[in-house]
């Protein structure tokens, strides 16, 4: 299992360092991709993965995808308004056809994974974001990475032990500390391309440290919905790690917190 989840990280790790350091349309297609299949998987969990509700988002997904791309839609509010009213069309003119709850997570799944993740291409291309849009996998894969060694090592008092059990609170401060310095590293070895001080790489720092925790959140957020829907994983595109959603849990989290930071405090 262990070998099973090495080569698929490597594989993924692969596919990021050639599509993000392209950025563009090509990156921009490539999240599209990700988070329509990451949709799907959510759906499917509440059995709308072929309904009207679903076609909904999967279109909603695409046109904010484009809008990123060549800015058409006037307003933000409008795109969100639109997809609210449609999906709720479907649901008042077919009814009883589907639940309001699925109704609901249809409208979730839009904002949930198709917008969070656009943050990914959205950092990516801020300046000096080809450098900066790495912080997204070092707070959430590299926090992960590291929790999980320093909380088998380590991990004695459970951080949340209905939702995810094998999680420890020793692990977390691992986590964190890993990212922590992991970002020290990547900021000094950067500096130069990054045109950065001393003191904008230890703010770097912090923001990962951050952008670690809310990981965390995004990962128990995911865990909780299937506890709730008794299911293990997602999907099964990922060997070893599962579907979509199972991997980028976090990583749907990080990419607007590391965003906004960015623009805000670098």
């Amino acid at each position: 299992m262990f070998k099973t989840r090495l080569i698929s990280g490597i594989v993924l790790v692969a596919a990021a360092a050639i599509l993000i350091p392209a950025g563009g349309g090509l990156l921009l297609a490539a999240i599209s991709i990700i988070a329509l299949i990451g949709m799907y998987e959510l759906y499917r969990v509440y059995k709308i993965e072929h309904s009207a509700l679903a076609y909904i988002g999967y279109l909603a997904a695409l046109l904010y995808a484009t809008d990123l791309y060549v800015r058409w839609i006037p307003q933000t509010m409008v795109f969100v308004l639109s997809c609210l009213i449609a999906l709720l069309g479907v649901y008042v003119f077919v009814y009883p056809k589907y639940h309001a709850s699925q109704m609901m997570a249809a409208f979730f799944g839009i904002f949930y994974v198709a917008v969070m993740l656009s943050y990914i291409y959205q950092t990516r291309m801020m300046e000096k974001g080809a450098y900066i849009v790495w912080l997204i996998f070092l707070c959430s894969w590299g926090c992960d990475t590291c929790a999980y060694c320093v909380g088998v090592r380590f991990g004695r008092h459970k951080m949340s032990p209905v939702l995810s059990p094998k999680k420890s609170v020793e692990g977390a401060i691992g986590g964190l500390a890993g990212t922590f310095l992991l970002t020290l590293l990547y900021g000094y070895l950067c500096s130069a391309q990054m045109e950065m001080t001393n003191i904008q790489i230890w703010i770097l720092a912090s923001i990962s440290v951050i952008g670690g925790m809310i990981s965390m959140i995004g990962d128990l957020a995911a865990s909780a919905i299937k506890r709730n829907y008794e299911v293990k994983d997602y999907g099964t595109l990922i060997p070893g790690h599962g579907g979509i959603l199972d991997r980028f849990d976090s990583v749907i989290f990080t990419a607007p917190v590391i965003y906004y930071l960015a623009v805000y405090l670098l």
